[in-house]
């Protein structure tokens, strides 16, 4: 208190903390102004942690080294991957493209029949009218641009090809990076660290593999079942329900939101129910067989935990951030355990003793 009466409230706050919260912000602000660049190597990164299980597994297989495996693995991905996507990128993108454009008229018809007749001449029958028609306008525009092979062919080559080797090199030198790592490390250490590393790549390599085969489980599924039902749009359903069953919990909720209204304009009341049951009982199959059996613990992240990152790294990163929310969120958590080990095992101890205290007394 100074000499007028006047409380005053001094904060201290040391010099490391200063520089901590200087350098956050700098780095905050350096990846605002290298955006596109930073997601390239973020994306290269990524996948060479995804292809990390696939590499050893051609290794142990072929007896071929690593430089040699990973070099395989990548390069025989990408060939597939540019096949599949020559020749059915047209059909399945054109078909998505047809159904958006379709959407306006689809939610038309549920408006007019039994469907969102309930909601009447509300705020949100307009509402849903004016969103599908501007989906109706954009998305379909936006993937006419790609198919005709708009915007600059050879900056989307240079972007892929980038990402490509950032991959493929991280593959090839990750023991050498892993020395390095070591040769920094106090003696105990290295292999507390070099456990991390192992665990992380095993999260994100287990969970990236595993989404991509019940994703394509997913489509199938739902896909087929819209046809069988005799819908127009069963292509663009399937691949619709697919990428949304990419993005945890709340995808597959989505997807029903999209399929079950469209079968009930196209094919009616019962079409729509036997829809929404085949998409309930799949999601019970996924839940508790194909997720266990495919992916396994490779992320042990609480439903709480999985909203918020995909909230967050959407946020962040726009769809690619909710798609890869659930391996990054376990990657912090995995180092929050390590870093928190030695205190846990603290107040466990601490718990333990007075447990054994009160017991004898």
């Amino acid at each position: 208190m100074d000499p007028a009466g006047t409380r005053r409230v001094e904060l201290v706050l040391p010099m490391r903390t200063l520089l901590l919260v200087a350098a956050a912000i700098g780095v905050i602000g350096a990846f605002r102004a290298i955006g596109d660049t930073f997601l390239i190597v973020f994306i290269g990164i990524f996948l060479g942690l995804v292809f990390e299980y696939p590499v050893r597994f051609v290794m142990g297989r072929t007896r071929l080294s690593r430089g040699l495996a990973a070099t395989v693995t990548v390069l025989g991905t990408a060939v597939v991957v540019t096949v599949l996507f020559l020749l059915l990128l047209v059909p399945l993108v054109g078909s998505v493209r047809d159904f958006l454009q379709e959407l306006p008229s689809i939610v038309e018809d549920l408006r007019e029949s039994s469907g969102l007749a309930w909601l009447g001449d509300s705020g949100a029958a307009g509402n849903v009218q004016d969103g599908a028609e501007e989906v109706a306008v954009r998305v379909p525009d936006a993937i006419s641009a790609v198919l005709g092979i708009a915007g600059s062919f050879f900056t989307i080559f240079l972007a892929l090809f980038t990402i490509l080797f950032i991959c493929l090199f991280l593959l090839t030198d990750v023991a050498n990076l892993k020395r390095s790592l070591a040769s920094v490390l106090m003696p105990g250490q290295e292999e507390r660290w070099l456990n991390v590393w192992e665990r992380v790549t095993e999260a994100v390599s287990r969970w990236a593999i595993g989404v991509i085969v019940i994703a394509t489980i997913a489509g199938t599924v739902q896909g087929t079942t819209a046809w069988l039902l005799g819908s127009s749009y069963a292509i663009a359903l399937g691949v619709i329900a697919g990428l949304l069953d990419m993005i945890p919990n709340i995808g597959a909720t989505i997807s029903g939101f999209i399929l079950v209204p469209t079968l009930w304009a196209e094919e009616g009341v019962g079409a729509a129910l036997i829809m929404l049951v085949v998409i309930l009982v799949y999601q019970q199959v996924e839940n508790n067989i194909l997720t266990p059996k495919i992916q396994g613990k490779a992320v042990n992240l609480s439903a709480f935990f999985i909203i918020v990152s995909v909230t967050l790294f959407g946020a962040l990163l726009g769809v690619l951030g909710a798609l890869t929310a659930v391996p990054l969120a376990a990657t912090i958590q995995i180092f929050v355990q390590e870093l928190t080990k030695a205190k846990r095992e603290q107040v466990a101890e601490a718990k333990a003793a007075l447990e054994a205290s009160a017991t004898s007394t």
